[in-house]
C-alpha cells in the first residue's frame, strides 16, 4: 500500500509521463460543473459514486489507475470518477485531501466510506460491497 503526501521530486524522473486516468467507465472530472452533473446523475439513478483523488506525479496513483479502470468495467452499477488534485486543487482541498490516492464512496451526494492509499485488496472489497448492495436494491 502506498500513498503520496507531497510533491518531492515531482516530474524529475519522468518529465512527460502523464498517466491516463480515464478509460473503462471512469469519468475524469475537470470542473465543479462536471462534478455536480455526475453526482446529480448518479443520485437520480440511485448509484453509489466512487471518487479517486489522484495526481499524475504520484507513483501509487499511477500503479492503481489500471486496476481502478478494471473495477469500473467490472462493476457498472457504480459510477467511477477521478479528480486530479493539481487540476482541481481548490476543490480537492475542500475534501481535505492530504495524500493521494484517496478514494471516497458517495451515496446521494454524501460520503459513506473512504479509503486512503493504493490498497488494491481493500479497494476491491469496498467496491464489491457497494456493487452487491446496488444489485440487491435494484431487484
Amino acid at each position: 500500500m502506498g500513498n503520496c503526501s507531497g510533491k518531492a521530486n515531482a516530474g524529475e524522473d519522468e518529465p512527460d509521463h502523464k498517466v491516463d486516468f480515464s478509460g473503462g467507465n471512469v469519468h475524469v472530472i475537470t470542473s465543479r460543473e462536471s462534478w455536480d452533473a455526475k453526482l446529480s446523475e448518479a443520485s437520480k439513478d440511485g448509484r453509489t459514486v466512487v471518487v479517486n483523488f489522484s495526481a499524475s506525479w504520484c507513483g501509487p496513483c499511477r500503479m492503481i489507475a489500471p486496476f481502478y479502470t478494471e473495477l469500473s468495467e467490472k462493476y457498472p452499477a457504480l459510477a467511477f470518477l477521478t479528480i486530479d488534485v493539481d487540476e482541481l486543487s481548490e476543490f480537492s482541498s475542500s475534501w481535505d485531501i492530504r495524500a493521494t490516492p484517496t478514494f471516497f464512496f458517495l451515496k446521494d451526494k454524501k460520503q459513506v466510506d473512504k479509503l486512503l492509499g493504493a490498497n488494491k485488496p481493500e479497494l476491491e472489497k469496498k467496491v464489491i460491497a457497494f456493487a452487491d448492495s446496488a444489485v440487491q436494491c435494484s431487484q
